[in-house]
């Protein structure tokens, strides 16, 4: 289906501001730079709507982002997630999103909806959308992108630019091509979902399950997840946490299925999972390349991912408005981009990572979360820590630990974030 916002009649010689990818990242950074007065081109490979493997979950920082870029009516009508109802070793806790600066709420809409959304409201404020137009080559003047060739079903064309910012996804076409490089030694995360019919489909509470088991009940080094999306279906999924040294050996799809068949009754699941699609997720800031004088990197092009749980909307958002930030501020966005973004995500990214790295050690999984699920004061940590919920302004113990956690890891590798 062809959205009435799509312009495929003809590719323009030449733009102020390219920007590749029209998934959320790419489609906030296109309407803050309409917004700001810039000719904004937002080209994607896809014709939207198109699908995105995702857990379809809004953190309250997410919401808070999608409210910033003046979309915050969109969620009316839509589900409110008070928390996260947390199971595993014989144990379960509700726990709500605690209370910041980013709300008490989060969300969840299936990303073929929302990407569209974002992808429409950027249109509105002004960017010219051109879908089927895949980015695949530049051409250099010096040290700056002077255009980008697309492909499209009429062959190759090429766009001159002045500035260009990269929101292709996880693969990165266009990255790789300016010389993104993925770095496999710190966690990455593998992650499968699909969506099943449910009686519980307006629940407050999304489902996480810490304690992930295999059909042969072989404990794993991930979780599974229910999203309750107020439609009849709950988006389910499973993740699992790697690194090049102990990569993931689940079978996602048998894993995944075994998940749905275990919670059936907890979420009145009526059908088999269906749409089901998975993903590899480069996370925390795990790779260099990230700028040029006159290009960045954003969303999950940069591996703006968490660690600890796979989520990046509300990255993808932040990184979208922060590079157009930039545009005005740095002639030279290449060593100036990523000093952003380590400035922004740095200790956060820094630290989860560690702490991910114990979880791809099967042995540990137990050792920490039977404990750990048993303590409500703990099990309040880690929810704001996984929804990335601290701020620099928070300043009571656990913040304080957490970004001194991240210090010491930033310290210690010998690859910090985007580096």
């Amino acid at each position: 289906m062809t959205s009435a916002t799509d312009d495929r009649a003809g590719v323009p010689d030449s733009v102020d501001v390219l920007v590749v990818g029209a998934g959320p990242a790419g489609a906030a950074a296109a309407a803050h730079a309409a917004a700001a007065g810039r000719e904004v081109l937002l080209a994607d490979a896809a014709v939207f709507p198109r699908d995105k493997t995702c857990g379809d979950g809004l953190t309250p920082r997410a919401v808070s982002a999608l409210e910033s870029l003046g979309m915050g009516d969109y969620l009316a009508g839509r589900p409110t997630i008070r928390g996260l109802h947390l199971h595993g070793w014989g144990a379960d806790q509700k726990v709500p999103w605690p209370a910041s600066r980013f709300g008490d709420h989060g969300s969840a809409v299936a990303r073929v909806e929302f990407d569209d959304a974002v992808r429409r409201f950027a249109v509105d404020r002004g960017a010219r959308m051109l879908s089927a137009a895949k980015a695949v080559d530049v051409t250099m003047n010096g040290d700056r992108v002077d255009a980008v060739t697309v492909q499209t079903a009429g062959g190759p064309s090429s766009i001159r630019v002045n500035q260009v910012i990269v929101a292709d996804g996880v693969r990165s076409t266009l990255g790789k091509t300016l010389g993104r490089e993925w770095h496999r030694d710190t966690t990455y995360g593998v992650a499968g979902r699909s969506y099943v019919d449910s009686g519980d489909s307006d629940s407050e509470w999304m489902g996480s399950h810490l304690e992930l088991r295999d059909p042969d009940g072989t404990l794993l080094p991930g979780y599974g997840w229910v999203f309750p999306l107020g439609d009849g279906t709950v988006n389910v999924g499973v993740g699992a946490l790697a690194t090049a040294k102990r990569p993931a050996s689940l079978q996602l799809r048998p894993v995944l299925e075994h998940y749905a068949r275990s919670i059936g009754d907890e979420w009145s699941l009526t059908s088999e999972p269906k749409r089901v699609a998975s993903a590899l997720l480069p996370m925390g800031g795990a790779v260099s390349g990230v700028a040029g004088r006159n290009w960045m990197l954003i969303g999950d092009a940069a591996a703006c991912v968490n660690p600890l749980n796979g989520e990046g909307i509300d990255y993808a958002l932040e990184t979208g408005r922060m590079a157009v930030e930039l545009l005005d501020a740095s002639d030279d966005h290449t060593a100036a981009w990523p000093d952003v973004l380590r400035r922004e995500y740095g200790q956060a990214f820094a630290a989860a990572r560690r702490a991910a790295g114990l979880l791809t050690m099967p042995k540990t999984v137990p050792v920490l979360g039977r404990p750990g699920i048993r303590s409500a004061a703990l099990m309040r940590a880690v929810v704001r820590v996984m929804g990335n919920l601290m701020t620099p302004e928070d300043s009571d113990v656990i913040a304080r630990a957490w970004r001194a956690a991240g210090t010491a890891a930033t310290r210690v590798e010998s690859r910090p974030p985007f580096a």
